[in-house]
């Protein structure tokens, strides 16, 4: 039992390092760029603004300061759909970017609204609209991604960068009963987070450190393993010892 114990750890551990030294996982880094965007007015007089972008974006915000309480901020975009929701933004456990895991652990879901324009109302002084054009884009700049080796990877990150970058018209006003209102006193603010490619590393863990924390592992589960049987193997050797003394240092009740 021992030997069987002590042949598994040594492939098992063989096993953890192997798969450590060789990885198909590549990380790659974007530059996640946070840019103010300068909007545009065809009447200056009225709350109506537009931009147009030709990035790979993940987030697009839009800020109005001093709009009327019970007005309407509208976002729309002309040529790509994109996600909104309120939890967008806030403080929360986890960053929540529209993408949930299903009941059944299987898929990720989108929990986000995925329209070309996106309505909030106005409730104070200061209103943001945060938003998400890509969810495939990393939101925090690295990503990772599985390839045969580093030049399928650096393919494979260009190629998903180039996908998601594409001429967008952004059109952001603020209506009362449907009619854009006088922009006096507003201020309204547009930022996005684009992201361009910088470079791609193959995923790497120490295998020394992984290695000898797979061993311990094993060695501690083999361990349990065999120490219990071997404690009442021991135990049962030790009680018929004892047993046996016992009987010997015993009286012969048939001696004369």
């Amino acid at each position: 039992m021992i030997g069987l114990g002590m042949t598994l750890i040594i492939i098992l551990g063989y096993a953890v390092y192997s798969n450590t030294v060789d990885s198909e996982y590549y990380g790659y880094i974007t530059s996640n760029e946070h840019i103010e965007l300068t909007l545009s007015q065809d009447d200056v007089e009225v709350a109506e603004w537009y931009v147009t972008t030709n990035d790979a974006i993940s987030w697009i915000n839009t800020t109005v300061l001093g709009a009327p309480v019970g007005s309407t901020l509208v976002v729309q975009s002309e040529g790509e759909s994109w996600y909104h929701s309120p939890s967008l933004g806030e403080d929360v456990d986890y960053p929540f970017n529209c993408k949930e895991i299903s009941g059944d652990y299987s898929e990720y879901i989108e929990v986000c609204d995925f329209s070309t324009t996106h309505e909030l109302e106005v409730e104070g002084d200061f209103s943001i609209m945060r938003g998400i054009v890509s969810i495939s884009l990393p939101i925090e700049g690295l990503g990772y991604l599985q390839a045969d080796d580093i030049a399928d990877a650096e393919e494979m990150a260009g190629n998903l960068i180039d996908g998601e970058s594409g001429i967008i018209t952004w059109r952001v006003g603020i209506y009362n009963d449907g009619e854009a209102i006088d922009n006096s006193g507003i201020d309204i603010f547009m930022n996005a987070t684009i992201h361009q490619f910088v470079s791609v590393s193959e995923f790497n863990i120490d295998p020394v450190q992984e290695s000898v924390y797979g061993m311990a592992t094993l060695v501690g589960c083999f361990g349990l393993m065999l120490v219990i049987p071997l404690v009442v193997y021991f135990s049962a050797v030790h009680k018929a010892k004892k047993d046996e003394a016992v009987r010997l240092d015993a009286p012969d009740l048939n001696a004369d």
